[in-house]
């Protein structure tokens, strides 16, 4: 149809589906942070966080309102809504604060989504892994009933489109969970293979092996040692410059370790951040795997590696009244 729609003035925000939208947004929204250069903020599209870190609950509180009000105001002016059902409190622990931003009062939360991943105080992670195990959980039941009607190659395609992929979203965040999360997830997995393949006396190791697949968590290790490499050819974001630190070595040693460990003063607490593992994964990676031609070469070879020796408590064997070994 030969037609075109008539000129408008536009006085405030960006029009939708126009091929300049996404660096018109940009243009608009980037100015925020301008004014918030005392406080820290994650952003990402058009969703924006303040967040903060002090020695107490009340700076906390007092940092967070600081920068909440100076970025209702900046909507104001520029012609938003600030939408108070969407204004959550997050705090860590199991604490009740209240927060009063420009006449919104906002309580704190036990858990809240964000960017698709539901974070709780605790940083347990147990209601997102639920929620991804329910959701793998109602999509395996679909395959189990239409599974006669296919061969294994289809359902194959099916288990890892739509089973096994859900554990795939974001996995860094939450992939230092309990043994018990763990367990489940492995449970799904068993499952979806036994439907696949149809077999009831294969073990889930034998299982895997016969897909030329790995557990969920081993996947996940193969995921942290891909973001380590990046880091390492420096073509990771600048942020996580900070979350793992290169070291600088006395002697140029053939294995000599590339990142620094984080110190811990206590026997668990701290040992399952990605900070604290991160550099031990990555010291697991052979030698001549870590000098891989780029990221493609690199993704190919870490397929093939697993992580028998990897320190966290998923991997190690626990013994009733005796702890982890």
């Amino acid at each position: 149809m030969n037609m075109k729609t008539s000129w408008n003035e536009i006085s405030y925000g960006v029009p939708q589906s126009s091929v300049l939208g996404p660096l018109l947004f940009n243009i608009f929204i980037c100015d925020m942070f301008y004014f918030l250069d005392e406080y820290d903020i994650a952003n990402y599209a058009d969703d924006s966080t303040p967040f903060s870190a002090k020695e107490n609950h009340e700076l906390v509180i007092k940092d967070l309102e600081s920068s909440s009000s100076i970025l209702f105001r900046w909507l104001e002016f520029n012609y938003m809504k600030v939408n108070s059902d969407k204004s959550h409190l997050l705090m860590s622990g199991n604490l009740t604060f209240l927060s009063n931003v420009d006449n919104n009062v906002i309580e704190s939360e036990n858990q809240q989504e964000l960017l698709g991943i539901l974070i709780d105080s605790n940083l347990t992670f147990k209601g997102h892994i639920n929620n991804i195990c329910k959701k793998a959980s109602q999509k395996l039941n679909a395959l189990a009933r239409i599974s006669p009607y296919m061969d294994i190659q289809k359902r194959r395609t099916i288990m890892k489109s739509f089973i096994t992929s859900q554990f795939g979203y974001c996995p860094l965040i939450w992939m230092f969970h309990s043994r018990g999360l763990n367990n489940k997830i492995n449970s799904l997995h068993e499952r979806a293979l036994r439907i696949t393949y149809g077999d009831k006396d294969l073990t889930f190791q034998e299982l895997l092996e016969k897909d030329q697949s790995v557990s969920v968590h081993q996947r996940n290790l193969q995921v942290l040692a891909i973001e380590m490499f990046k880091i390492y050819t420096d073509d990771a974001p600048k942020i996580l410059n900070d979350i793992f630190v290169s070291r600088t070595p006395f002697y140029n040693l053939r294995n000599d370790r590339h990142f620094e460990t984080r110190k811990v003063c206590s026997v668990y607490h701290g040992t399952e951040s990605l900070s604290f593992l991160g550099p031990k994964i990555w010291d697991l990676v052979p030698l001549e795997m870590k000098q891989a031609e780029n990221l493609e070469s690199f993704k190919a070879k870490i397929k093939k590696i697993i992580f028998s020796e990897c320190p966290c408590r998923l991997c190690k064997t626990f013994i009733p009244q005796l702890g982890f070994i």
